[in-house]
C-alpha cells in the first residue's frame, strides 16, 4: 500500500507529513525516479531529490511499519532548513518544492514538475476614472485562501473562501493608484482571473489572525471542504480567464489534508491521505500509520469552542480523470 510510517526525529511531524503528501503522490514519484543521480558522494548527500529517492526507495522495499528519515533531514539542514523547531507546513512546502526543482538537472523533469503543482493567474488593474487597464501573469505553487473577511467575519464553506479570494476589490482613500492616463492617483479595481489549474493542486487555509498586541491566534472555526470540488461551479465566468478545454478539467477530488493541532507556537502536524491505487483514507502520524473514513478526515473541519484542535491547515486536491 505505501502506507510506511516516518519516525520523528527531533519535531519533525511537520517535514513528516509533507513528505508522506509527496511521496504518496504517484505523479510525483513518477518524475522523482528519473531524475540524475549525483556522482559524487558529497552532492548525494547535498540533493534534495536524490535524498527523497533514497528515502521512497527504503519505505517501499522494507519490512518495517516505518522508517527514519534522519538523512533527508541532514540534506535539508544544509540548504538552511533547520531541525529541532517548529516548522509552518504552507511555508516548509514551498522551501521543499523549490529544493527540489532547482536541484534536478534535466530541463523536462522541471517542466513536468512545475506543471504538476503550478497554477497560473491574470492580475487586472483598472482605473475607474478612465478606460486604462493594466494585465499582468503571475504563478503560484498554492491558493493561499484567508478563512476570514475583511471585516473579520467567518468565511463558512471551503467554497465560500474561494470566492472570496477571487472577488474584485476597489483601492479607494489610501489605496488609490496612481494612473498614467488621468496623471494623478484615481480609485481602481484590483481583480486575479483564474487561467490555469494543475494536476495536484495544494490550497493554505489562513487559520491565523494577528492581534494588537502582535500575538498570532489560530482560527479554530468549522470550515468544511468537500471531497469533489469543481472550479466551474464555484467561480463566476468573470472570476476565469481560460478557454472551455481548460475549464474541462477543472474537476477535482480530495487526495490530501495536513492537519496541525495546538497553538501558532507549539502544535503538532500529522497527514490524512488517500491512496491513489487503494482508494482508502489513511492517518500518517509519525511512525503511527492507520486506516481512516472519510467521517474521520471530517474532524478536522475544525470546532471554534476547542482552539487545541486538529484543523485542516493545507489541502491538497487531485485532478479527477477524463470520463
Amino acid at each position: 500500500t505505501g502506507a510506511i510510517g516516518l519516525y520523528n526525529v527531533g519535531q519533525s511531524c511537520c517535514l513528516n507529513s509533507l513528505l508522506q503528501v509527496f511521496l504518496m503522490n504517484i505523479h510525483f514519484t513518477g518524475i522523482l525516479r528519473r531524475i540524475t543521480v549525483p556522482p559524487h558522494a558529497e552532492r548525494k548527500r547535498r540533493n534534495v531529490p536524490y535524498q527523497m529517492l533514497l528515502l521512497l526507495e527504503e519505505m517501499q522495499c522494507g519490512k518495517q511499519k516505518a522508517v527514519s528519515p534522519i538523512d533527508l533531514a541532514r540534506c535539508l539542514s544544509v540548504h538552511s532548513v533547520k531541525l529541532f523547531v517548529q516548522h509552518d507546513a504552507a511555508q516548509l512546502f514551498l522551501t521543499l518544492w523549490n529544493l527540489i526543482k532547482n536541484q534536478m538537472k534535466k530541463p523536462e523533469l522541471v517542466e513536468e514538475l512545475s506543471y504538476l503543482y503550478t497554477i497560473r493567474v491574470q492580475e487586472h488593474l483598472a482605473c475607474q476614472k478612465c478606460s486604462l487597464e493594466t494585465k499582468r501573469n503571475s504563478s503560484m505553487l498554492t491558493l493561499p485562501l484567508p478563512t476570514l473577511d475583511a471585516n473579520s467575519r467567518v468565511l463558512k464553506t471551503l467554497e465560500d473562501c474561494l470566492q472570496y479570494f477571487f472577488r474584485p476589490e476597489e483601492l479607494t482613500g489610501h489605496n488609490m493608484c496612481f494612473c498614467e492616463q488621468c496623471g494623478r492617483k484615481t480609485p481602481f479595481l484590483q481583480s486575479m482571473k483564474l487561467v490555469h489549474l494543475p494536476q495536484t493542486l495544494t490550497v493554505h487555509l489562513k487559520r491565523f489572525c494577528f492581534e494588537e498586541s502582535a500575538y498570532v491566534h489560530k482560527l479554530s472555526h468549522y470550515l468544511p471542504f468537500p471531497q469533489d470540488l469543481d472550479f466551474n461551479a464555484v467561480l463566476t465566468e468573470d472570476q476565469c480567464q481560460a478557454d472551455d478545454n481548460e475549464k474541462a478539467s477543472w474537476q477535482y477530488e480530495l487526495f490530501a489534508v495536513v492537519a496541525h493541532s495546538g497553538s501558532t507556537s507549539c502544535g503538532h502536524y500529522c497527514a490524512y491521505i488517500r491512496s491513489l491505487t487503494e482508494r482508502k483514507w489513511y492517518c500518517f502520524n509519525d511512525s503511527q500509520v492507520c486506516q481512516v473514513s472519510w467521517d474521520d478526515v471530517k474532524c478536522t473541519y475544525g470546532h471554534s469552542n476547542l482552539n487545541w484542535a486538529e484543523t485542516a491547515y493545507l489541502l491538497i486536491y487531485m485532478k479527477k480523470r477524463p470520463q
